[in-house]
């Protein structure tokens, strides 16, 4: 538990309701922070400056956990062994810091599709001119159902693209946001703005939920290149949806 943040809070007498609307994020955050989750610095110097406060002085652990948070090289800033490991705030931060691009690239991202804060952040960053592309596994594909058989989970790899498809879909309706249907053999999950890349690799017989997924800095020119034209090749073979079905 983080006593001090506590302390800062109940001085400036700001609820956890109150910090999550002046930094725009869930309350359920906030609530990890309070239980001692270290925010991002971003969110540090924010709450600090919100509460009055010496960022130093809320969040003095500095040995193990700021360790796990340096980068693991200039260009890759942060590795995870699972998927299922990176926390709801760090989808949300990748999408809502965009500015001109969101770039999805999955078999079903039914994690994503199945979250309405997401959908709508998706729905948001369209509506302030973000292009917004979205390609899923076509559920009817020979590609699809070869990746359900080499998880154990058979048909219900198709259903998982079908239904994220069905969630996506509602998005459609909003100008700048495409959705495609691919039937390529993923070697990785991709998730891009034109700022950071989060790849999720594919391990033969291994979910993408329980597959290393690393964040990538598109300073890295050779990195960047290899990713866009990865995404771009799916793209362009990819069958558009329609909004209706």
């Amino acid at each position: 538990m983080n006593a001090a943040l506590r302390k800062a809070l109940a001085a400036a007498q700001l609820t956890e309701t109150d910090v999550a609307a002046h930094l725009g994020v869930d309350p359920k955050t906030v609530r990890r922070w309070l239980s001692g989750q270290r925010p991002y610095p971003r969110h540090r110097w924010a709450l600090a400056d919100l509460l009055q406060a010496d960022a130093d002085d809320l969040w003095t652990q500095n040995s193990q956990e700021d360790e796990a948070r340096t980068p693991a090289s200039d260009h890759v800033q942060r590795v995870y062994a699972h998927r299922w490991q990176v926390p709801r705030e760090v989808w949300w931060d990748l999408f809502n810091s965009a500015e001109q691009e969101i770039g999805i690239l999955v078999y079903s991202g039914l994690f994503l599709a199945d979250d309405a804060g997401i959908l709508g952040l998706l729905e948001a960053r369209a509506k302030k001119g973000v292009s917004v592309r979205i390609l899923l596994g076509d559920s009817e594909s020979q590609t699809v159902r070869r990746r359900g058989e080499e998880e154990g989970i058979g048909e219900t790899m198709a259903a998982r693209a079908n239904n994220a498809l069905l969630l996506f879909r509602t998005l459609l309706s909003i100008d700048g946001v495409e959705i495609r249907t691919h039937s390529t053999i993923l070697h990785n999950s991709l998730y891009l703005t034109e700022k950071k890349l989060m790849v999720n690799h594919h391990a033969y017989g291994i979910p993408a939920a329980k597959s290393p997924i690393f964040e990538i800095n598109r300073t890295n020119q050779g990195m960047d290149f290899t990713y866009r034209r990865s995404f771009s090749l799916a793209w362009q073979e990819a069958i558009p949806t329609p909004e209706q079905p």
